[in-house]
Order: C-alpha cells, then structure tokens, then sequence
C-alpha cells in the first residue's frame, strides 16, 4: 500500500511540472493578446495542457522558437 502511495505522488508530481508551463505560458499569452474568452477557458478547464498546447501552437500559432524568447526574456528582466 505504501509503495503505491509514493508511486501516486510521483505521478501527480509529473503531472503538475507538465501542466503549469503549459498553462502559465497560454494564460500568459492569452492575456498579452487581450483574449479573455481564451484565458478564461485556459484557467478553468484542466486538461492536462492539451487545450493549452493546442491554443499556443494552432490558434495563436507559436513556435517552439518563440516560446523559448519570451522564457529567456523574461528571465534576464529578473537578474
């Protein structure tokens, strides 16, 4: 029972450092645009990043190039 415990939390740990990027990064974006439809769908469904995935790369049509700008951007803002 113990061992299946640890296995669950791993599993809801992987789960969580999946979804949070992706949905940080669409309610991000979502809200850049001023689209509040989107970022109010994104923030209530969860559904393990798929919506989120879909909304960057098929509606807002970013690339995985783009993404990793506003990451480094936003990172050398902070330092």
């Amino acid at each position: 029972m113990e061992q299946l415990s640890q296995v669950s939390i791993w599993m809801v740990l992987i789960a969580v450092l999946w979804v949070l990027p992706w949905k940080g990064y669409a309610l991000w974006v979502s809200a850049e645009r001023k689209n509040k439809i989107w970022f109010i769908i994104l923030l209530i469904l969860n559904t393990f990043a798929i919506l989120e995935i879909l909304y960057i790369f098929f509606i807002v049509k970013k690339k995985p190039s783009d993404i990793l700008k506003t990451i480094k951007s936003n990172f050398s803002k902070t330092k």
